[in-house]
């Protein structure tokens, strides 16, 4: 199999095994097929995975999973992270992977430890994230583009995998193998957490009787995140960096006759921002006493 000697040569045109239809394993089959490699199957179970191999990878065939991983030079197991090592173990006892093949997973919180039980196979290990969401159709393409990639491998396929990723239109970027927890959380606490706080903003905001909260969010939320990735904690502005405690004890008396589902994230995040405010001097800890004092006393008494 020809290898790579620089992160700037193409490698080489595989024949690629997808095994798991899902949102990410479809769209990265479609962006390695227009990198000129040959899907050559795909495995796919639930009616949404048919239905979406069926119209991202059209005419690929939908085989068993031995049969996907045995005729390939690279192999993609996106799969849910709780279910790769068992997966990894399987089809390692089952004598399925052959020595130099290139088995890659998705998994943004597994690096290549995780292929373990196949050591003895000799496979090479590729642990190859996107860090993006995904929908699981072609909008995902264009989102590739520019979409960083953890890349954690050994050395000496590091060249190759970062090749990789720069042929689907990511960016490669270096996650060590005992950072990979660490990086991964730093993902889901960033754009899962943001979902959830968003969907609460807008309840709360229909709760006001505002008919259209998307159309109020979106030009503070792009601003306050744009904002947020130039400058970090500085900034940040609202009640809680200005130590207003009396418009927090409002905003808490709101909730929980209002909302009160919403009302504990909000004492967590509102003692988080002023605990970093302090930290990075926007809130002097004078001013942040009473409001912390304020946050600890309602927690407790909910």
């Amino acid at each position: 199999m020809p290898w790579v000697s620089t992160p700037h040569e193409r490698p080489a045109r595989f024949d690629v095994g997808i095994v798991g239809a899902g949102r990410v394993g479809a769209v990265l089959g479609v962006a390695l097929a227009r990198a000129g490699h040959h899907i050559r199957s795909v495995s796919a179970v639930s009616e949404a995975s048919l239905e979406r191999a069926a119209t991202l990878l059209p005419g690929v065939p939908v085989e068993p999973i031995p049969e996907v991983v045995a005729g390939a030079h690279l192999v993609v197991l996106a799969v849910p992270d709780d279910a790769l090592e068992e997966l990894v173990a399987g089809l390692s006892a089952t004598r399925i992977f052959t020595p130099g093949q290139l088995v890659m997973h998705t998994s943004g919180a597994h690096g290549i430890g995780v292929f373990e039980a196949a050591a003895a196979s000799q496979i090479v290990p590729l642990a190859l994230h996107p860090a993006m969401t995904f929908t699981g159709t072609a909008l995902d393409l264009d989102r590739l583009h520019d979409c960083c990639f953890g890349v954690t491998t050994i050395d000496q396929a590091r060249p190759l995998a970062e090749a990789l990723v720069i042929e689907m239109g990511g960016d490669p970027v270096w996650v060590p193998e005992d950072e990979r927890v660490t990086y991964h959380a730093a993902l889901a606490h960033g754009a899962n957490h943001l979902v959830t706080l968003v969907a609460q903003s807008m309840q709360l905001l229909e709760e006001a009787g505002i008919e259209e909260p998307a159309r109020v969010l979106e030009p503070l939320l792009t601003a306050a995140l744009a904002n947020a990735l130039q400058r970090g904690d500085a900034a940040l502005t609202g009640p809680v960096a200005r130590g207003d405690a009396g418009t927090v004890a409002g905003h808490v008396a709101m909730l929980r006759r209002v909302a009160p589902d919403i009302r504990p994230t909000y004492l967590a995040l509102a003692r988080a921002t002023a605990q970093r405010a302090v930290l990075s001097g926007r809130l002097r800890a004078s001013a942040a006493g009473p409001l912390l004092e304020l946050l600890a006393n309602d927690e407790e008494n909910p």
